[in-house]
């Protein structure tokens, strides 16, 4: 008799396996200049590929949060960035 050190291939099973990556959101409608009058409100909006995608709102190197100057909306791909009571720094 012969002997073989692979298993017959009716008593071997074979595994799937399935991975997963998480694609980047990428915008799909960027931001748009906007003019506007100090001491009003701007609303800026970007449309995003993925509904309810981590958002962070940054002037330069400095991270925006929500408060008195700033609200965050976000619904479905839509982002939104209101500034409440403009200045001149805030262009």
């Amino acid at each position: 008799p012969s002997t073989s050190f692979f298993p017959s291939p009716s008593c071997s099973r074979s595994k799937s396996y399935f991975y997963f990556v998480a694609l980047p959101a990428l915008f799909k409608q960027e931001l748009q200049d906007t003019v506007a009058e100090e001491g009003s409100m701007v609303t800026l909006r970007c449309e995003l590929s993925k509904p309810k995608a981590p958002v962070e709102w940054r002037k330069g190197d400095v991270t925006l949060y929500p408060g008195l100057k700033y609200e965050m909306r976000q619904q479905g791909c839509a982002a939104e960035l209101v500034i409440y009571d403009l200045e001149v720094e805030d262009s």
